[in-house]
């Protein structure tokens, strides 16, 4: 298993390798920058000029700085995490969509739209994948659990870029990307981040949709006919007519939009999905008891902050019980938790009965 040595001193993977390679030489940061600035379109964000960090860096030999922030995020426990975090169903099965399937698709979603505008795709995906690492566990119910013990509210778009990805020292236009990719939020700085926001709804309205056909929650039939009509019965129809009505509308107005006919279809489909899935009784009253489970988490954390792990009663500089300073910790600690963690913690710190927590689909 050491590989297969030829006569130019090196090791292949395999014997006999019979694709060759006739690279005139490395191309290196600098070149590609070189080649970008050329091939990008005029509003595009370049990489000469941005990587500004909070934390002055050296330039790295071979990746632009948005290329690596992107694998500083692929790379981060908190973009691990989001594989056992909710996108619509607590402990989804092998099929449903969790958090981590749901950023992979958005920056799928992103980069094909950034592509065709000549847009940077290393920005583009670097947001993208990072946009969602600041949900706590059991999705949007983690933020107005969390919320009453944040002075600035619970946003995990604000959290995610200042708080969970604060230590990965992404560039001013990365974090900028992920701390505003909410539609209640201020515009991004760049057109990259305004290309994910369009991403992250597209992909979620679609994907969500089929999760809960699969789930039994609605059928085909409950998608509204002006999607049917404008888009197609399939996700995969859906998604393509999502992506052409930006790329459309952006060459159309010279920013990053889509055209109305998609976007009027786009609306539809959202209201479709409160109204059915997100909205649905049952799922409110998950939501509602699992609010009450991490508000409990949170006091009892802040009342006890040795249950901390040591390095996040460090980071919050060893706080004294009930203190602001441990509320914080607390509401850090807890939002990083995975669903099935934060149901193990109620059970083991608070004695809850979590199982009826998880309730079916149907």
């Amino acid at each position: 298993m050491e590989g297969h040595a030829d006569a130019s001193g090196t090791r292949t993977a395999h014997a006999g390798v019979a694709a060759p390679v006739d690279a005139p030489g490395a191309c290196l940061r600098e070149e590609r920058e070189a080649l970008e600035d050329g091939s990008l379109a005029a509003g595009a964000t370049r990489a000469v000029g941005a990587g500004h960090r909070p934390r002055a860096e050296p330039p790295d030999p071979e990746r632009t700085c948005f290329e690596r922030d992107r694998d500083r995020v692929l790379h981060a426990p908190a973009f691990r995490r989001l594989a056992g975090k909710t996108q619509v169903f607590i402990f989804p099965d092998d099929h449903q969509r969790t958090r981590l399937t749901h950023a992979l698709e958005v920056a799928q979603v992103a980069t094909g739209i950034a592509r065709s505008l000549r847009l940077n795709v290393a920005l583009t995906e670097a947001i993208a994948v990072g946009h969602d690492c600041g949900h706590g566990p059991a999705g949007h119910a983690s933020e107005d659990a969390l919320s009453p013990y944040v002075g600035e509210g619970f946003d995990h778009a604000v959290w995610g870029a200042d708080v969970v990805l604060a230590g990965l020292n992404l560039c001013a236009e990365t974090s900028d990307g992920i701390r505003n990719h909410s539609w209640s939020r201020p515009s991004p700085a760049t057109p990259e981040g305004e290309v994910v926001s369009w991403a992250d709804r597209i992909a979620y309205v679609c994907h969500d949709f089929e999760d809960a056909v699969s789930a039994g929650l609605v059928t085909e039939d409950d998608l509204p006919v002006l999607v049917r009509e404008r888009c197609g019965p399939s996700r995969s129809a859906q998604l393509r007519a999502f992506i052409r009505g930006v790329v459309e509308g952006t060459l159309v107005s010279g920013r990053v939009a889509m055209t109305a006919d998609l976007a009027d279809a786009l609306a539809a489909f959202r209201a479709c999905n409160y109204e059915r899935i997100y909205l649905r009784p049952a799922s409110v009253e998950q939501a509602v008891a699992v609010e009450r489970l991490l508000g409990a988490l949170v006091e009892h954390l802040a009342a006890a902050p040795d249950l901390l792990p040591a390095p996040s009663a460090e980071a919050a500089g060893w706080p004294a019980p009930g203190s602001e300073a441990a509320v914080r910790a607390a509401v850090t600690y807890v939002a990083g938790m995975t669903d099935r963690y934060a149901l193990s913690r109620a059970e083991q710190w608070l004695g809850w009965d979590t199982g009826a927590l998880v309730i079916s689909a149907t």
